[in-house]
């Protein structure tokens, strides 16, 4: 996400960083080029002329005349605008009402509402320990409400059954008493999407909300229409009182035009980013950390938090254990580690969020087959417990027995059986004295000039 802005917005800010004052004409070029990078990013016109104005207006006033490095102020001052644009706080669902709490979802067709309202479940019954409901009053898309049902059952959320033949409100109302009747604390209401913006759309969606009245309201837009998103949204404002955002297809946008554009237009805050088709892929949005990735300074804080939900402790602890009694790192182990990268979101996704790394992660993911991981987890499933244990063991009969059961060939299980090598050497390092210090010396190795090959398959 971002990639393109970052790239921007990196290049023009570097030329103004070792200026020892900051003047309107020493920064005009930089503003310019931030101007063109926003526009590129497919940023609204009047949020481009506000951010650049009042960056402007910062850098040539007073906070940079107290500044001993104003190439690194004029830095701050971009990253504190961003964020402003954006909403700087985290914004979190307003829930205490008397329960249930009803959250009602509105958004155009296509946009993911219905995928949304499942990982919104998820998320309020795994972070916030609530028990959920959900509903679909989308009486014009039978498969909508058997979407959800079976959504409904993935993530774990109450679901309550409706029919194309009722009308919306309803099914709201006899949702919302069945709720009540199941001591459910939220219940997620899913309605209808068209395909453009039209009357009768948005006078069945004010009756519902009339009706219900709802203690959340949230847009679902689809992040990779740009500032249209904002402008949909504005539409959606109108009509109805929205108390956030739901920003979807996050992760397959580039140019972020819409996360800076909706806040400006709407007025009201983007509380959450998809960021992929899982049920576990939603993210709270949290300005400040976007603003410090599009600068290209990463988001170490979203990283340990992601850390801390996915990566199995015991696990962790186990491996730690073994290698410190000096057993050998074998390719169960292996598999592990890869099934918590991929749980991780994988190399590109870990790197993307280190500083300094952005440039590094997208030539991860342009050189990375995606694929790989789940290649090299097949390789080892083909295996025996005693081969996983022991890849010593592994003869030419063995192998072919082992692609042939992977679908793969011995050029892939070959590479495997090598980079499993390379990290139980790391691992062996990790180990003697100086662990970490020898580790990275070892990984330093596995790249030959030039910094490319050592991931496998780059």
């Amino acid at each position: 996400m971002f990639e393109n802005l970052t790239d921007r917005l990196s290049g023009s800010l570097r030329s103004i960083t070792g200026q020892a004052r900051l003047t309107e004409e020493n920064i005009q070029g930089t503003l310019r080029e931030v101007r063109m990078a926003l526009l590129e990013a497919d940023v609204a016109l009047p949020v481009v002329k506000d951010f650049v104005e009042a960056v402007k207006q910062r850098a040539v006033g007073q906070d940079v005349s107290k500044s001993l490095n104003p190439g690194q102020m004029f830095v701050k001052i971009v990253n504190d605008e961003l964020q402003a644009v954006m909403g700087q706080a985290n914004e979190t669902l307003n829930l205490s009402v008397q329960p249930p709490a009803v959250i009602l979802m509105a958004g155009l067709q296509g946009a993911g509402k219905t995928t949304s309202v499942a990982k919104l479940a998820r998320f309020l019954q795994e972070k916030e320990k609530k028990k959920v409901m959900v509903v679909s009053a989308d009486v014009y898309r039978p498969a909508a409400i058997k979407q959800l049902e079976t959504l409904a059952t993935e993530v774990g959320a109450l679901f309550f059954p409706s029919s194309i033949e009722q009308k919306p409100i309803d099914i709201a109302n006899a949702a919302i008493a069945a709720a009540k009747l199941q001591f459910a604390d939220v219940v997620i209401v899913d309605t209808a999407g068209r395909l453009a913006i039209d009357e009768a759309m948005m006078a069945e969606i004010k009756q519902l909300h009339a009706a219900i009245t709802p203690a959340e309201t949230l847009f679902v837009v689809d992040a990779m229409t740009g500032q249209d998103a904002a402008n949909t949204a504005k539409a959606f404002n109108d009509a109805l009182p929205l108390t956030g955002v739901v920003l979807t297809k996050a992760d397959a946008d580039s140019r972020g035009g819409a996360a800076l554009s909706v806040r400006h237009i709407t007025g009201k805050p983007i509380k959450f980013l998809g960021v992929g088709e899982k049920t576990t892929a939603l993210d709270p949005f949290h300005p400040d950390r976007i603003a410090s990735r599009i600068l290209g300074m990463g988001d170490v804080l979203s990283l340990i938090e992601e850390a801390e939900q996915k990566l199995d402790k015991k696990k962790a602890e186990k491996l730690a254990q073994k290698i410190k009694k000096g057993k050998r790192f074998d390719l169960e182990d292996l598999r592990d580690q890869l099934q918590q990268m991929k749980d991780m979101g994988g190399i590109s996704d870990m790197l993307d969020k280190l500083p300094g790394m952005g440039n590094i992660a997208q030539a991860a993911q342009s050189q990375i087959d995606n694929k790989m991981f789940t290649r090299m987890e097949a390789i080892i499933n083909s295996m025996t417990p005693q081969e996983r244990r022991n890849p010593d063991v592994l003869n030419g009969s063995r192998k072919k027995r082992i692609t042939a059961g992977s679908g793969t060939d011995i050029q892939d299980l070959n590479r495997l059986l090598k980079q499993h090598k390379q990290m139980a050497k790391m691992m062996k390092k990790m180990k003697s004295k100086g662990g970490m210090a020898n580790m990275m010396r070892g990984l330093g190795g596995m790249m030959p000039p030039g910094g490319k090959g050592g991931f496998p398959g780059m």
